[in-house]
């Protein structure tokens, strides 16, 4: 019902910013609470961010708090990861995530119903 797709990862060196796009098909992403997880070599894949439908509440992982920023724009069906202060433990592919209950601000990835294909973000040092 709900597909997604992730765009703007690349290299970076440490310090610098990224952006990432999360666009979703047909006009259902206001009816969903959005988050993006990413999931580093070897690791198992964590939260990084959500945002409300109706995005008024956000909430963050402790280790990009104060650095990432989710925002949304329902009418174009976009979700965005604005990233600063890139660290090289930031490396990882990023996935973006619907979650079905519009109000729910989950951290965990079983709350989730559709996800992206992910997207490889690559700090340097």
């Amino acid at each position: 019902q709900v597909q997604l797709v992730e765009s703007g990862g690349g290299l970076v060196q440490a310090g610098d910013s990224l952006r990432l796009s999360c666009a979703a098909s047909g006009p259902f992403l206001n009816g969903y609470s959005m988050g993006w997880f990413r999931q580093g070599p070897g690791k198992e894949r964590a939260f990084v961010a959500t945002i409300t439908s109706s995005g008024l509440y956000t909430a963050y992982a402790d280790g990009v708090k104060g650095r990432f920023t989710i925002s949304r724009d329902n009418p174009k069906s976009m979700v965005y990861l604005q990233m600063r202060s890139l660290k090289p433990e930031d490396t990882a592919v990023y996935y973006c995530a619907a979650n079905p209950r519009p109000n729910q601000s989950s951290a965990y990835p079983t709350d989730y119903t559709y996800w992206g294909q992910g997207t490889q973000v690559t700090v340097s040092s």
